[in-house]
């Protein structure tokens, strides 16, 4: 997590924008008002965002870890799709 003020983003704005999107860095910017506001990548911003769903729904998100669970266990079956 970087922080940087609202002026040195300005000057700056399209490497910390870069640097956001390459290196998923999330991006603090300060600002003398007060008010400070984070910048991060749309993929960053989709994950949390999904994150958020799946932890809200209590029956998906165990359902999702019984999943894991059973993986990790090995409780697997083995399908052959068709082209059909």
């Amino acid at each position: 997590m970087l922080a940087v003020n609202y002026s040195t983003l300005r000057e700056n704005l399209k490497e910390y924008c870069d640097t956001a999107n390459n290196d998923f860095e999330t991006i603090i910017v300060t600002r003398k008002s007060g008010g400070n506001i984070v910048l991060l990548s749309e993929t960053e911003y989709n994950n949390l965002i999904e994150n958020l769903y799946v932890r809200s729904n209590p029956d998906y998100y165990n359902k999702l870890i019984n999943s894991i669970e059973e993986l990790k266990a090995g409780k697997t079956i083995r399908v052959e799709l068709s082209d059909e």
